[in-house]
C-alpha cells in the first residue's frame, strides 16, 4: 500500500530521538503534510484527546514512536509507569487508527522484548519462548502488547500495521538527563561532566546542569535536600548530587561489571529504516501471502477494508497456520561490551581520569544481539557504525549546551 507525498501522517514522538529522526527523513523525501504534537499538546494517555485527534486531523498513517521510556535505574524505580503509561498510548493511538480508517501505521517497539535468556543473535521468532529480563520486564511486556495489537488487527481486519523492534538507540535529541537516561548518554554525560569538574571549568557545569537539572528522586533528596539542582545551586551541592551518580573529580563509576554485550544503532539509521519499512513494506509482504487482504479480509476494490469481516478472528483460517512473530527487528547485528563502549566515549570526550565498574549493581542482560536478516531481506542495512556514532554524538551534546 503506497503513500503519496501529500499522504497526512502522524508522527507521535515528533520531538523524541526517534520520532525527530523520522520526521527529518520524511521531510528529506518530499513527504511534508506532516502532523506532530508535544506532549502538552496533547497527552495520549488520555483517551479522549486522543479520539478528538484523530477526529480532527485525519491522518492517512501513523508512526507510533511515543513512549515512555528510560535505563536500568528508570525500570527499576517506575516500574508501574512503564506499562501503564505505554499500555494506555498503544491503546489509544491503534485503536483510533482503526477506528478513523488510517491506511498505514508503524508501531515502535524495542528489542528487550525478547527473553533474557534467548538464543543469540536473537530471531523474531524467539519471543515469548522463555521469561524476560526482570529489571525491563514491564516495559517489554507494554512492547509486546503494542505488537500483538498490530499483529491482532491485522488477522481480525485486514489493517495494514507494521512492528517494528530496534535494537539499543543514540544520536542528535537523545536523552541525557541522569535520571532516566540511557546507557550511551548517561556514560557520555557522566564522563565529560568529571573532565569538567577535574579541569576545574565550573562556567561549563554550570551551564551542563542548567541545561539538563536534576530533579531528585526521594534517596538524593535525603542527601541535599528539597528542589532541582541546576547551575545556579552552590558549588558543593552540585558535587553531592553528581556524586550520587557516579560522577567525581576524574572518576566516573559505572553500574554493574562492564561484561555485558550490547549493539546500538544510530538514531538516523533507524529513522531510515523505519520510513523505508512505512512506504514500501506490507503485512502480507512480512508473512508471504500475496493477496492477504483481499483473499482472506474482504478488502474492497479500492483497498478499504471491510470490518464487517472477520472471516480470520480465532485462528480461523486453517490455510495459514499460526501467524506470530510478524514484527522486524531492526539494528546493525553487531555488538561490543559495555566497558569498550566505555572507552569509545573515554576517547570521544578526551578523559584522561579513570572509569570504574561497580559490580554490585545490575548488569541487566548479558548479550542482546538480534538477527537483522529479515530487515535486509525487506532492502535496508544500516550506515553509521559505532565508533563513528560515538563521535557524532558527542559532537551534537556538545552543540546542544551552546
Amino acid at each position: 500500500m503506497s503513500l503519496s507525498k501529500d499522504s497526512k501522517i502522524y508522527v507521535a514522538g515528533h520531538r523524541g530521538l526517534v520520532g525527530s529522526a523520522i520526521w527529518n527523513n520524511l521531510k528529506e523525501r518530499g513527504y511534508n503534510n506532516l502532523v506532530g504534537r508535544s506532549h502538552s499538546e496533547l497527552d495520549l494517555t488520555d483517551q479522549n484527546a486522543v479520539k478528538d485527534f484523530f477526529d480532527t486531523e485525519k491522518p492517512d498513517a501513523v508512526v507510533l514512536a511515543a513512549a515512555f521510556v528510560g535505563g536500568i535505574m528508570a525500570n527499576s524505580l517506575y516500574r508501574a509507569d512503564f506499562i501503564m503509561q505505554n499500555m494506555k498510548m498503544q491503546c489509544n493511538v491503534i485503536s483510533n487508527a482503526y477506528s478513523h480508517g488510517v491506511k498505514k501505521l508503524l508501531f515502535l517497539g524495542s528489542t528487550c522484548i525478547y527473553p533474557k535468556n534467548a538464543p543469540q543473535p536473537m530471531k523474531e521468532d524467539a519471543l515469548l519462548t522463555s521469561p524476560l529480563e526482570y529489571t525491563n520486564e514491564e516495559y517489554a511486556i507494554a512492547k509486546i502488547a503494542g505488537l500483538k495489537m498490530c499483529e491482532s488487527y491485522n488477522l481480525q481486519y485486514g489493517t495494514n500495521y507494521i512492528a517494528v523492534m530496534p535494537t539499543n538507540l543514540y544520536g542528535p535529541n537523545d536523552n541525557f538527563h541522569l535520571e532516566n537516561s540511557h546507557v550511551m548518554p548517561a556514560m557520555m554525560r557522566k564522563i565529560y561532566l568529571a573532565k569538567l569538574i577535574h579541569d576545574g571549568d565550573w562556567m561549563a557545569i554550570e551551564n551542563d546542569m542548567n541545561k539538563r537539572p536534576i530533579n531528585p528522586d526521594e534517596k538524593l533528596k535525603a542527601i541535599i535536600g528539597e528542589g532541582n539542582v541546576d547551575g545556579r545551586n552552590s558549588h558543593e551541592r552540585i558535587l553531592k548530587a553528581l556524586e550520587f551518580y557516579g560522577i567525581y573529580d576524574n572518576k566516573v563509576v559505572l553500574w554493574g561489571t562492564g561484561k555485558p554485550l550490547r549493539e546500538f544503532l544510530w538514531s538516523e539509521d533507524m529513522a531510515d529504516a523505519s520510513v523505508h519499512v512505512l512506504l514500501n513494506v506490507d503485512f502480507k509482504d512480512i508473512i508471504g501471502i500475496e493477496k492477504y487482504s483481499s483473499v482472506f479480509f474482504g478488502a474492497k476494490a479500492d483497498g478499504a477494508v471491510d470490518r464487517n469481516n472477520s472471516e480470520g478472528r480465532g485462528g480461523a483460517i486453517p490455510s495459514l497456520g499460526e501467524i506470530r512473530n510478524c514484527h522486524i527487528n531492526v539494528g546493525t547485528g553487531k555488538e561490543l561490551t559495555i566497558r569498550e563502549l566505555s572507552e569509545l566515549v573515554v576517547k570521544a570526550v578526551g578523559f584522561e581520569g579513570t572509569v570504574e565498574f561497580d559490580s554490585s549493581k545490575p548488569d541487566g542482560t548479558m548479550r542482546k544481539l538480534i538477527d537483522v536478516s529479515k530487515l535486509h531481506s525487506l532492502g535496508w542495512t544500516h550506515k553509521v557504525e559505532i565508533d563513528e556514532g560515538v563521535n557524532k554524538l558527542f559532537e551534537w551534546y556538545k552543540q546542544s549546551l551552546q
